[in-house]
């Protein structure tokens, strides 16, 4: 039986990662209690005792305007731990799965970003997590790397949960209108996880080990993320004070960030689909289902 090890369980993208690994073999699933990416020493234990064929790293130092003055922990989490670890794959044989973001680029390009494209971080965040990916591609010859962005779910903290606070409290909200990019739905990112590591633990030697851009097809701005969201609770009985007619686009000058974020987040899916024989949803088909999961368990 397959034995795969989940790091970071307790995210976004981790808990749902429990869900959609498990049809795969034995699942050991870890959070920061059993392995501290502050702690490189800890997880490489871990990995020693589990001795697993694939290693899934949803683990990861998310908070990117605290990067800003917190870089070498920042660094630890993204890049030296998960450096790490890709020399203790290497070594054992096994998969290594690691995610990275669209935050490694700096939204110049005027169409999306395709996996040729260079990088060029603008935040400590983004540089730490392009070490880390760099990292894992030089150290492990059996790697996914998979760069995603807007990531959402219904657990966790995310920009659709914050927006839909601040409705039911500010009569208007101001929201950023000149970054595009595609809301990633966390269980979209794990099920085409779980879909490629059933491919690769089948066809190992088929030359699947390289970087994809996972996310959701479709665009939007922030202001448009947040003006639909909206509109889906007030359709699933939210009471809010502001609406989506409420939603004011102001340009990222007037709501200043201690990070820059990328003006283009938008990023090309042609190389997993076709590896992987996928078509990336729509992004407001994960986005839907997260609002209406929201209301089912009451808390809209």
């Amino acid at each position: 039986m397959m034995r795969i090890l989940l790091l970071g369980k307790d995210g976004q993208v981790g808990w749902e990662l429990q869900r959609a690994l498990a049809p795969l073999g034995q699942v050991v699933s870890a959070g920061r209690g059993q392995a501290d990416f502050e702690q490189p020493d800890q997880v490489l234990a871990l990995v020693r005792q589990v001795m697993p064929h694939a290693i899934v790293n949803a683990a990861g130092y998310t908070a990117v305007d605290r990067a800003q003055t917190d870089e070498a922990r920042a660094r630890r989490v993204n890049a030296e731990t998960p450096a790490a670890l890709a020399v203790l794959a290497q070594e054992i044989g096994a998969w290594l799965v690691h995610y990275s973001t669209d935050y490694v680029f700096d939204g110049t390009a005027q169409g999306p970003y395709t996996e040729e494209d260079v990088p060029n971080p603008l935040s400590v965040y983004g540089a730490s997590k392009l070490d880390g990916e760099i990292a894992v591609r030089e150290l492990a010859s059996r790697h996914l790397v998979f760069r995603t962005s807007w990531v959402h779910a219904a657990r966790g903290a995310n920009f659709a949960k914050t927006m839909l606070r601040l409705a039911r409290e500010r009569d208007v909200l101001k929201v950023v209108a000149d970054q595009v990019g595609a809301p990633t739905g966390a269980e979209l990112i794990a099920d085409i996880t779980a879909l490629a590591l059933h491919r690769v633990l089948r066809m190992p030697d088929a030359g699947f080990a390289g970087v994809y851009h996972l996310a959701a097809a479709g665009e939007t701005t922030w202001h448009g993320y947040a003006r639909h969201v909206l509109s889906r609770a007030a359709r699933q009985g939210a009471v809010l004070r502001a609406g989506a007619d409420a939603v004011i686009p102001v340009p990222s000058a007037e709501y200043p960030t201690a990070a820059v974020r990328p003006r283009n987040s938008r990023l090309a899916c042609g190389k997993i689909e076709q590896a992987f024989g996928v078509v990336m949803p729509a992004w407001q088909i994960h986005v839907d289902r997260m609002v209406d999961e929201l209301a089912s368990q009451g808390v809209l």
